[in-house]
Parts: C-alpha cells; structure tokens; sequence
C-alpha cells in the first residue's frame, strides 16, 4: 500500500530511485578521483585553479543527486525501475558498434568498415529490405566521398590495403 506521500510524489516514479543511487555513485567515484586527476597549483588564485571548478561541479553533483535521493518518498527498486534501467543500459549496445568501428578503420580502411556498419546498423534497426539495404550502401558511400575529399578530412589507410599491388596500393590508401 503506497503512503499520502507517494501518491502525491510529482512526476513518472519508474527510474527515479536507481538514476539517484547511480548518479551518486559516478559522481561519487569521480570526486575521490579528482585529486589524480588533476593539480593545485602553487601561487594562483582559488578560482583560477585546475583543481577548483571541476571539485565545484562534484561536489554540487554528489549534493543534489544525495537531495534527490533523500526527498525521494520511496526507498525500494521495484521492476518498473529495473524495466527502465535495462532500457537506459540498451543505449550501450550503440557505444559498443561505435568502439567496434573505430578499432576497424585503421585495420580495413575507412570505405569498407563505413559500407559494412552502415548496411549492419541499418539491419540491426529493421531496415531489411533490398531498398533499404541500396540506400544504405549509397549514404556509406557517400558519408566516405563527403569527408575524404570535399572536406579533405585525413583519415589513414587500412593495414590491409598494404597487401595489394603497386598502383591500386597508392590508390586504396590516399582515397579508400
């Protein structure tokens, strides 16, 4: 039976509990960090140190995410805020592709990891059909063309391009 005060809590209740303990546990584990991560340097004035701003910025987040928590009317994770936290946790699978696709462009070359992560995401989204597949292809190649020459963007060959003859060599590390 849910109390008078957590009927009249405003706002959607799923999530609020575990963002408020994970916020406080980032924000937490940066501010004990910050003393390695950063300096105090002799001789300059408070504001103007390194070391201040960011321990502000902590600090203030480690004291609102604790204000969040303790006005919070309910102190149990319930499978409405497990059901949100899977859903917040689904975003990393896109990190992963994106980690996945920078690792790849210095072995295979920027035109085919770019041609097979696009026509993959495209497929990981639903888009299945061969239109869809052709329009992905199309903006790869595109997104490709755009940067290395329009925008004259340097981006280094594939190892792999090391492996083919003389003249398509050249050819393959300057433009693919």
């Amino acid at each position: 039976m849910s109390s008078e005060k957590e009927r009249r809590f405003a706002g959607p209740r799923r999530g609020q509990l575990v963002f408020a303990l994970g916020f406080i546990a980032i924000s937490g584990l940066l501010i004990v960090q910050i003393g390695v991560q950063t300096v105090w340097v002799d001789g300059v004035r408070l504001a103007a140190q390194p070391r201040f701003w960011p321990a502000v910025g902590l600090g203030l987040m480690v004291a609102m995410a604790g204000l969040h928590l303790w006005r919070l009317p309910w102190r149990r994770v319930t499978r409405f805020d497990r059901t949100e936290a899977l859903r917040w946790l689904m975003v990393l699978e896109y990190c992963a592709w994106f980690m996945a696709y920078v690792l790849l462009v210095p072995i295979l070359g920027y035109l085919p990891v770019t041609l097979i992560f696009v026509s993959a995401l495209a497929w990981r989204m639903g888009y299945r059909s061969r239109g869809m597949m052709a329009i992905s292809a199309l903006f790869a190649i595109s997104v490709v063309v755009i940067f290395k020459s329009l925008l004259s963007v340097r981006i280094p060959g594939g190892a792999i391009y090391e492996y083919l003859p003389g003249a398509l060599r050249s050819f393959a590390i300057l433009n693919l």
